[in-house]
């Protein structure tokens, strides 16, 4: 039995086993964590060298090929494959209460939604580690000042300390994919919850990147009205503020609101 790619799921199957191996690495089991959810587990390249690792290893495959097949060929993963999609399901539900690390080769069409999932549960999950298309990778973990600095950027490193762990080649995969893609790892920051109000800090945020050549004074105007504010931040484009700067401009915001 195998597991043909389907295109519409975004699969690309990782066939080195030297890279799967070293992606598993990357696992730290931050805070002491081993229960461990992997998403996407495919045909278990990456599965195979996670279950060496002494974890209590979970999987959540939305391909019902792949969820036999897992179960077939890893006796350990019997009863511990959830067929589910990962942006519907009910995590609490499915998981329990306690922290669990979310890992995998993350189907790049959904990557970023897959991290905002997890941001919503930030305070349950302290380890993401996995592989995304190359740009997002990098994009999630550069700091300010560069262009690849954005949104996702900003909302990860609010939370969760980043690093860019390797870039994986096109020809690791089959079917290849037409990009590159990059490994990293997010542990969570010591940040339970950011000192001004969440909801306008991600607001703030979205409308700063949604001009980025413009002013943040002329980014978010609509919400700091005629209030005649005055900071530097405001003088600045969003590219250049740390998670602690935009956390100074969402109180000022909020000041006049």
């Amino acid at each position: 039995m195998s597991v043909r790619a389907k295109k519409h799921l975004g699969q690309h199957f990782l066939t080195d086993k030297s890279i799967c191996e070293r992606i598993a690495n990357q696992y730290t089991k931050s805070n002491g964590c081993t229960k461990v959810l992997e998403i996407g587990p495919g045909m278990g390249a990456l599965t195979e060298y996670l279950l060496e690792m002494d974890l209590d290893l979970w999987a959540m495959e939305i391909d019902y090929d792949s969820v036999p097949y897992i179960q077939e060929h890893f006796a350990k993963m019997k009863g511990k494959v959830i067929e589910a999609d990962f942006l519907k399901a009910d995590l609490v539900d499915l998981m329990g209460t306690e922290p669990f690390a979310v890992v995998g080769n993350f189907p790049y069409n959904i990557s970023s939604q897959i991290l905002f999932k997890c941001l919503e549960h930030r305070n349950q999950v302290p380890e993401i580690m996995g592989m995304f298309q190359k740009e997002v990778a990098e994009r999630i973990a550069e700091p300010p000042g560069s262009k690849r600095y954005g949104i996702l950027s900003v909302l990860l490193q609010a939370y969760y300390d980043i690093e860019y762990c390797f870039t994986v080649d096109e020809n690791a995969f089959n079917p290849p994919p037409k990009v590159k893609s990059g490994v990293i790892r997010c542990i969570r920051n010591k940040r339970q919850s950011l000192p001004c109000d969440e909801k306008l800090f991600k607001t703030v945020i979205k409308m700063s990147f949604g001009q980025r050549r413009k002013t943040i004074r002329n980014s978010i105007k609509s919400l700091i009205k005629d209030k005649g504010l005055e900071s530097e931040l405001l003088a600045l484009r969003p590219e250049t503020l740390s998670v602690d700067q935009f956390v100074e401009l969402t109180n000022l915001v909020a000041s006049v609101n």
